[in-house]
């Protein structure tokens, strides 16, 4: 609920809220509450003088104490626990310390952390947080919307929690991936969080353990399927675009089948994306850019091997395809040169019960019959980088060490400067390990990962890895759609953004191997993406005519800070009360 509107003063040009609670409830409203920062005239004309403590601390020293406390806290569940805590009591506070110490704070409030609390959620929850709808409340949709009394909606993030990162289907506990996306959009790219709605869409769940558990929170049914969930999609769809006409719907962490059908149906009905697809699709891209310019080469001159065809490994076969189409190849020679593995081997035409994702990259059998195997019937991963002469080699399985010596060594020979992505995480899922490419390869590898890796020197030298994370790209995406006022989210907002990202990796960065900037000013970044996708926009139609200096300005006063104002009454909330911020 929005309990306060921006103002400037016209005496001062000062910033500053006007809010429209006092006493408890100000201090109850977590946006609002600054905690001991109210100064003496705030605690006196807001009526808080007994509400808080003597000493009146800046939001610095409000950030030493929580990082002080945040440190005793024992386990990493702990500590997200307690971040969830402040975030509750005071949103300013956590994203101001999310941003200082945002290294250290992402796998907690993301992955993998955030797999922990949702295996949990329904033990450890304190307070509620975003919306959840139900096969029994989903015609009531429009009321449960307005319940929240904020018209300002910008910014969704949806999921039916049915595949929690690696952990499966969780229900409604799965809840915690979409607060935690909200809090990067906040942190990473600058969207005020009023403005942001995490949603579960609660359609039961077929996970025996939850069905079990008596303390589980959520709609304790099998999940709805066929026609009844595509009616309940539909339900919610609508309600979202009667309630929030000019929102940015994000689908989170849906089943492969249903993510790629929900992408393909709605996005040109809504302003929509899934990140799983399209924003790991287009943070792969822009470090294959990259590549392309250490290697001195284009997408056209490589052989590309994928492997894992779930929704991150189709999304990024997906860009290459239209990268290599966008370098003057067709259709069918643009998928001849992508080479796609599951966990049965190379993906053929010949195979009867593809996913309609998978038939795309099929190659055909009748092209492999100059292939040196050992068993026909079974092409190995093996085989297929032997014998296709990969030069990209890109993993997103989640099977430890699936890159082993000899696949990696026969990447080394079959180009003087192999790409090999390992993108799974964490860690201990990483289909390799950095020191090993490097030493496997004698330092001539470009890599990146999906985890973090500390640097290493060896007898090669000092190399840096990149972690192929999505941050990169979906904060921007969402901004700069938001400020485009685009009526969709095309493939080639997806591209600017990846060759905006791209652009910003320096010549001593490309040479310390790294393929990605550093995420040490993720602001920065965000602003570029989204500029990036603002123009892109405005130049194929689809956004306002704004001169490219304008966009600078906008997007730069777009972006929410974290910063304690100064705060003045204005009485009761007016009856009818819209603010846009977009």
């Amino acid at each position: 609920m929005k309990n306060f509107a921006i103002k400037i003063d016209p005496l001062t040009s000062e910033e500053y809220y006007e809010v429209y609670l006092r006493g408890q409830k100000l201090l109850n409203d977590p946006f609002l509450n600054k905690a001991s920062a109210f100064t003496q005239e705030e605690r006196m004309s807001l009526n808080l003088e007994g509400f808080l403590r003597y000493e009146i601390s800046n939001i610095d020293v409000q950030v030493e104490r929580t990082y002080e406390a945040y440190l005793k806290k024992p386990t990493d569940l702990e500590k997200y626990i307690y971040l969830q805590g402040l975030l509750n009591r005071n949103e300013t506070l956590f994203y101001r310390f999310l941003l200082e110490h945002l290294n250290e704070m992402l796998p907690i409030v993301y992955t993998p952390t955030v797999g922990t609390a949702c295996l949990e959620m329904s033990h450890i929850m304190r307070r509620y947080r975003g919306i959840y709808i139900n096969p029994e409340n989903i015609s009531a949709i429009d009321r449960i919307f307005q319940n929240i009394n904020q018209p300002d909606i910008y910014l969704i993030v949806v999921t039916d929690g049915e595949r929690i990162l690696g952990l499966g289907d969780l229900g409604s506990d799965g809840m915690g991936i979409p607060i935690g996306k909200v809090n990067l959009y906040v942190a990473a790219g600058g969207i005020h969080p009023i403005t942001t709605l995490p949603i579960s869409l609660d359609v039961g769940t077929n996970n025996e353990r939850l069905l079990n558990d008596p303390l589980y929170l959520g709609y304790r049914k099998p999940r709805l399927v066929g026609k009844e969930y595509d009616d309940f999609i539909e339900k919610f769809v609508l309600g979202v675009k009667r309630n929030f006409t000019n929102a940015l719907l994000q689908w989170e962490d849906f089943a492969k089948h249903k993510a790629f059908m929900l992408m393909e149906r709605y996005r040109d009905r809504i302003l929509s994306f899934n990140d799983d697809i399209q924003g790991t699709g287009a943070t792969a891209l822009s470090a294959l850019m990259t590549a392309m310019k250490i290697k001195e080469s284009s997408f056209k001159e490589q052989k590309f091997v994928i492997v894992g065809m779930g929704q991150a490994g189709s999304g990024i076969a997906f860009n290459i395809k239209s990268m290599l189409m966008e370098e003057g190849l067709s259709d069918e020679e643009a998928t001849g040169l992508i080479y796609a593995v599951d966990q049965f081997g190379l993906i053929t035409d010949d195979i009867p019960t593809l996913e309609p994702q998978m038939k795309v990259f099929a190659q055909k059998r009748e092209n492999l019959t100059v292939w040196k195997l050992k068993n026909e019937n079974v092409i190995t991963l093996k085989d297929v980088v032997k014998n296709s002469g990969a030069t990209v080699l890109i993993g997103v399985t989640a099977q430890t060490g699936m890159f082993d010596k000899e696949i990696i060594s026969q990447m080394a020979q079959n180009t003087e400067r192999p790409i090999i992505f390992a993108l799974s995480n964490p860690t201990s899922k990483s289909e390799c390990k950095p020191e090993d490419v490097i030493n496997i390869t004698k330092g001539k590898a470009m890599m990146a990962f999906g985890s973090p890796f500390p640097s290493i020197e060896n007898e090669y030298g000092k190399f840096y890895t990149s972690q192929c994370n999505n941050m990169y790209i979906f904060p921007g995406i969402g901004l700069g759609a938001l400020i485009a006022k685009t009526p969709k989210i095309t493939f080639r907002m997806f591209v600017a953004a990846s060759k905006e990202l791209s652009s910003m990796v320096t010549w001593d960065q490309r040479h310390q191997g790294l393929l990605l900037p550093p995420l040490d000013d993720i602001r920065y970044v965000s602003y570029r993406v989204a500029r990036a996708v603002v123009i892109e926009a405005r130049d194929s139609g689809l956004g306002r005519m704004i001169e490219d200096v304008e966009i600078d300005k906008l997007v730069k006063k777009a972006q929410w800070k974290p910063n304690y104002l100064h705060y003045r009454y204005g009485g009761p909330k007016p009856v009818s009360f819209s603010e846009p911020m977009y």
